[in-house]
């Protein structure tokens, strides 16, 4: 989620007619938030992201726990159960959502302004007193059961996870977010019910709002609905790590009739200055659909693919820059070359001025985003204030695009673009592709 929202705020154009106005909102006891207010439609939603709560914080053993809680939090809270507590929820139209990635724990609500005062009460309940019914519990680690059992037999899924393994091997970014079959068998009702007094910390908590409420509305609700989390929360310290990205090939056997292939090095973190170049660099090589070298070159030129993409992916920690290809068998090694000799290229040439003039066009006019519903705009809210974007950022970020000039975007060009470290995990029966690690 947290690329996508990215990949989002950097096609916003803000124009001076369509002007989003973001307040800074602090409640009487101290609880921060920023806020849209819209109040075009009877709807408001909330987003809220405990950094560094996510997958990362997991204990060694029970890897997927924040996996696990993120589908408990809603199964009865309070003196509810789980059938009581989603009735009241469906029958007033109240929409929650929880998920953990890899460095974050993300919550989210949405309700009509009538039910507003109900739905945030809601709200506090999952998160402060969730229940934890064995029976839900039970339940929940079955379909966990479930869910991993396909993603064994799903070739991107098992790629991303080998991947991630290889140039994270003594890192929590290594280990699967979802946990593997023994770790969720080992995860206890003590730790569940330990999870939020221990990751649900109010030192951690980001939150954007948008919709039908005033900031004035909206502190009362902050106090009623955060103010009896803990003040901190208790995670591990994370280390920053460069991935060990060595040019590995890792072919992973599997009789299905096209490989699929995922291939990356080190990438830009968010805070670089040389961020704004390399996404753009990014939009030039795989990022920019059937405008993007790769899909040319490699699928409207050859018909080596159907699908090949690139993406910066900026962590807490680190950062990597990937892509994926998946291509027949018998030519999955003609779009590997490919794809190593335009990375190559690229960095030693750079774009080519209208290359560059081109994304920035499409990035900055072209592409302005479509903020579909408040929903959306609330989750932006957070990914600026996590990343320290500052509140005046979307008014700012086309300038910061188009002060890219063509020697900034050659100079990153040569930094961004590994082709020696081009790290490669093929899942399939490739043919012309010669592993070199396992």
């Amino acid at each position: 989620m947290r690329v996508v929202i990215l990949a989002l705020l950097l096609t916003l154009v803000v124009s001076p007619a369509h002007a989003v106005t973001v307040t800074r909102v602090v409640s009487p006891g101290g609880i921060e938030a920023w806020l849209v207010e819209d109040h075009a439609n009877p709807v408001i939603a909330l987003e809220l992201s405990f950094s560094g709560s996510g997958a990362t914080a997991d204990p060694v053993g029970k890897e997927g726990l924040a996996y696990m809680a993120s589908s408990l939090l809603d199964e009865g809270a309070g003196d509810m159960d789980s059938l009581a507590f989603q009735t009241k929820v469906e029958d007033l139209s109240i929409h929650f959502s929880f998920d953990s990635i890899r460095d974050n724990f993300s919550a989210g609500l949405k309700t009509l302004t009538e039910n507003r005062d109900t739905a945030f009460d809601l709200f506090r309940l999952a998160l402060t007193q969730p229940r934890f019914d064995p029976d839900a519990v039970e339940r929940v680690r079955a379909q966990i059961f479930a869910v991993l059992k396909r993603e064994a037999e799903d070739p991107d899924t098992v790629a991303a996870k080998a991947w991630f393994r290889t140039v994270y091997p003594d890192h929590p970014y290594g280990r699967s977010n979802s946990g593997s079959e023994a770790s969720i068998k080992a995860i206890t009702l003590a730790d569940l019910k330990a999870f939020p007094g221990a990751r649900f910390g109010r030192d951690r908590m980001i939150i954007g709002v948008a919709g039908d409420i005033t900031a004035d509305q909206l502190k009362g609700l902050l106090d009623r609905t955060f103010g009896t989390l803990p003040a901190k929360a208790a995670v591990p310290t994370i280390p920053d790590q460069a991935p060990a990205a060595k040019g590995q090939i890792i072919v992973m056997d599997k009789a299905i009739p096209q490989s699929i292939g995922m291939f990356g090095h080190g990438g830009v973190r968010r805070a670089d200055p040389d961020w704004y170049a390399a996404y753009i660099l990014n939009y030039v090589m795989g990022g920019g659909g059937f405008s993007s070298r790769l899909m040319e070159e490699v699928r409207e030129k050859r018909g080596l693919a159907y699908s090949v993409y690139s993406y910066l992916y900026p962590l807490d920690h680190s950062a990597v820059y990937l892509g994926g290809v998946a291509t027949r068998n018998a030519r999955f090694g003609e779009s590997l070359t490919l794809i190593r000799e335009h990375w190559r290229r690229m960095a030693q040439e750079g774009p080519t001025a209208e290359e560059l003039k081109n994304a920035k066009t499409y990035l900055t006019g072209s592409w302005p985003l479509q903020l579909d519903g408040t929903g959306q705009i609330a989750a932006v809210l957070v990914v600026v204030q996590r990343d320290g974007l500052g509140i005046d950022y979307l008014d700012k970020r086309n300038g910061y695009l188009e002060a890219v000039t063509l020697e900034d975007a050659r100079r990153v060009a040569k930094r961004l673009f590994q082709p020696d470290a081009l790290t490669v995990v093929v899942v399939g029966q490739p043919e012309g592709v010669t592993a070199t690690a396992k």
